[in-house]
């Protein structure tokens, strides 16, 4: 009878180790799949903004698009002069997985060059 409880008992902790460990890889995984949306949105965004792909919405409506498709919600998006930031998030077990991006021509060092 000690033996029955002791395997239903090693049953039970190795399933919640399982989940646990199912539940941190998804978590990981949705946390990569947000930065991909946060920079593919980005990314579209100042492309729009800049001329380099003509279309007839708005950057930050071009955002919001592209992050949809990545299953993501667009949470923020603000134009800096020729740079995009985009907040992206979306829901994991429950609780928000968010991820930032921001695009744009590159920066100039300071002093020039």
């Amino acid at each position: 009878m000690a033996g029955s409880a002791l395997a239903v008992g090693g049953i039970a902790v190795t399933a919640v180790l399982g989940l646990g460990a199912a539940m941190i890889g998804g978590a990981g995984a949705t946390s990569q799949r947000m930065a991909a949306a946060a920079d593919a949105a980005a990314l579209a965004a100042a492309d729009a903004l800049s001329g380099a792909i003509p279309v007839a919405e708005e950057p930050c409506a071009l955002a919001a698009r592209v992050a949809g498709a990545h299953g993501a919600t667009l949470q923020d998006c603000r134009i800096e002069g020729a740079v995009v930031i985009v907040h992206v998030s979306a829901a994991y077990a429950g609780f928000p997985a968010v991820a930032g991006s921001r695009a744009g021509p590159p920066e100039h060092p300071a002093g020039g060059g």
